[in-house]
């Protein structure tokens, strides 16, 4: 059986491995714009002009523009994607229902679920961050035989939560008393700028580089 891929040699820390591969899993800077570029052109453009069929178009225009752009550059289209499935999600609720306050139902729901099961990998011992890294790294498992290593990938996936959370508890009362332009504000103002929020705090943690990566060979003890 071959042996688990090891860092590189020029990582030392839990904190710059993991630096590295949230870096390629969230695709950079570009990618978390562009998956989140398209949803506040559509919620700006609906509550300007109040027709959904025109927000769509706009929306769906700019992720079409967004989308080729990667398909010229030859580079991963899966954020505009998302961004895409998103909006045409947010679409089919409302056009079912009748009622523009039911655009950002699918995000409350999303936001809802996403933050439980979060939650619920850390309770159960296995943070979803560090399923994430162990998935990236060819290596499932050996994570969880670093201390150093779930202790991060814990409060990683906590503050990945947080956001998720914050947007739960302040849009779902908004949509129950009908706010349409509050809930167009907040989706704006807790979407990308929160998450930005989140991950400054996550690269804050990372960049401590305290945590020692511990060999096989020779394990450090821990504190």
């Amino acid at each position: 059986m071959s042996e688990p891929e090891r860092p590189a040699a020029d990582v030392a820390t839990v904190e710059q491995l993991v630096r590295q591969k949230l870096a390629e899993a969230f695709g950079g800077a570009r990618g978390i714009v562009e998956a989140a570029v398209p949803t506040a052109v559509f919620t700006v453009c609906y509550l300007t002009t109040r027709e959904l069929r025109l927000a769509l178009i706009v929306a769906t225009a700019l992720t079409a523009v967004l989308l080729i752009v990667r398909v010229v550059q030859r580079s991963n289209p899966q954020f505009v994607i998302n961004a895409l499935v998103g909006i045409g999600i947010a679409a089919i609720f409302a056009s079912r229902s009748g009622e523009a306050r039911d655009v950002f139902l699918p995000g409350i729901i999303y936001n809802a679920g996403y933050a439980a099961v979060l939650i619920a990998t850390v309770l159960i011992g296995w943070p979803a961050i560090g399923l994430m890294i162990g998935a990236l790294v060819g290596d499932l498992s050996g994570w969880r035989d670093d201390p150093g290593m779930r202790r991060l990938c814990n409060r990683l996936t906590l503050l990945f939560a947080l956001p998720c959370i914050a947007r739960v508890v302040v849009q779902y009362p908004l949509y129950l008393a009908d706010q349409i332009a509050w809930l167009g504000a907040s989706k704006i103002v807790m979407g990308w700028p929160l998450q930005i929020a989140a991950l400054l705090a996550m690269v804050w943690l990372l960049s401590r580089n305290s945590t020692p990566l511990e060999s096989s060979g020779d394990p450090e003890p821990e504190a």
